[in-house]
């Protein structure tokens, strides 16, 4: 799974030829989590509430860039790096 982003231990990838609906992945640990791209809610897994906050915060600034990197993993293209949360 490419990496798109890391920040305080949370990994966000996504996946070459994923399903729909668009999302991204998060890990913080060993906790595992499917977040969509339009609604920003959880689609399967859980993360902390604090976790969760920060990836939504994330998210949210950045979702023209998510829906960017989940076009290019359709057409199996490079993906771009994005910002982490500071």
């Amino acid at each position: 799974m490419p990496e798109i982003s890391r920040f305080f231990g949370i990994i966000v990838t996504v996946n070459y030829a994923d399903h729909l609906p668009p999302h991204f992945h998060a890990r913080y640990g060993e906790q595992r989590a499917l977040v969509g791209l339009e609604s920003l809610a959880l689609i399967r897994g859980q993360l902390s509430p604090r976790a969760l906050g920060m990836i939504t915060e994330w998210a949210a600034m950045h979702r023209e860039a998510l829906a960017d990197n989940w076009s290019l993993a359709r057409h199996q293209a490079p993906l771009k790096k994005i910002a982490p949360l500071e």
